[in-house]
This record gives C-alpha cells, sequence and structure tokens, in this order.
C-alpha cells in the first residue's frame, strides 16, 4: 500500500456538500422545535395574542435578520432568538456569523443566543445572553477580501 492511501480514501469519503445539507437540516429542525416552544411558552401563560405574533423570521425573511425567531417576553417586549443545534454535548463548538455577532452587541437588552444540544438523543436547551464573550469564546474562522 502506498503512503497516503488511507488518507486519499478518507478525503473520497468525505462530502462536503451532505454535511453542509445535514447541518442546515438539523439547524432547521432545532428553529422549529424553539419556535413552538416559543408559541407554547406564551399559551401556557395566557398570552395568546403574543403567541400567535412568533415568527419564524428566517424561514419567512430569509436568513440575513442576524436572527431566527422573534418572539415576546410576557411583558410584549421582544426577543430576538438566534437558535444554534449540535448533536453534540452543550460545549459542543457552533458557528456564529458576523451578522449574528453585531445583533448581539446592537440589541443585547433583546437578543438571546439559544443553545440547543443533543439534540438527535435527549434535546435540552439553554439561553446565552450578551455580551457573548462572556460566556463563549469568539475566534474569528474566515475573512472577507475585498479591494
Amino acid at each position: 500500500m502506498k503512503t497516503g492511501e488511507p488518507l486519499k480514501r478518507l478525503v473520497r469519503k468525505f462530502d462536503p456538500a451532505a454535511r453542509d445539507e445535514r447541518n442546515r437540516k438539523l439547524g432547521k429542525e432545532g428553529e422549529k422545535r424553539i419556535l413552538i416552544s416559543e408559541r407554547s411558552r406564551l399559551l401556557r401563560a395566557g398570552e395568546d395574542g403574543l403567541a400567535g405574533k412568533v415568527r419564524w423570521v428566517s424561514q419567512e425573511d430569509g436568513d440575513g435578520a442576524g436572527f431566527d425567531i422573534l418572539s415576546y417576553d410576557l411583558s410584549g417586549t421582544e426577543r430576538l432568538l438566534e437558535v444554534k443545534t449540535t448533536n453534540g454535548h452543550q460545549t459542543t463548538p457552533f458557528y456564529l456569523s458576523e451578522n449574528e455577532r453585531s445583533l448581539s452587541v446592537e440589541r443585547p437588552d433583546v437578543f438571546r443566543l439559544v443553545r440547543v444540544y443533543d439534540f438527535a438523543r435527549a434535546p435540552r436547551v439553554f439561553e446565552l445572553v450578551p455580551p457573548l464573550n462572556s460566556s463563549v469564546v469568539l475566534t474569528p474562522v474566515s475573512y472577507r477580501a475585498s479591494f
């Protein structure tokens, strides 16, 4: 066997498009779970009007708003929820866009990062409140080059 053959086989098996599709599907399922949970929370509190205003922004308007779900607290104040879902444990790394990070800085009073983990087995959830860098280490992983 030539040197490097096992690595070549491994690389051939890796399909980045399939991985991206799985991640998109997982993200969408996590968002859907939080959407349903937010509506249920408001309905249980007797806030039917607010529950009816909860929106899945990333599905209805596209993924450029910097958050996925528009919800409300019991006083009617907006909650801008960015959902991050993984099948791993609660400390599994996840990606955050610059748009999402900057919205957390601009609107820290209403932005919440909702972390859904262990999704395939026994989904669990917690929220991170800005400033995000007090809870997680934010590491830049890509750069845009422009002229």
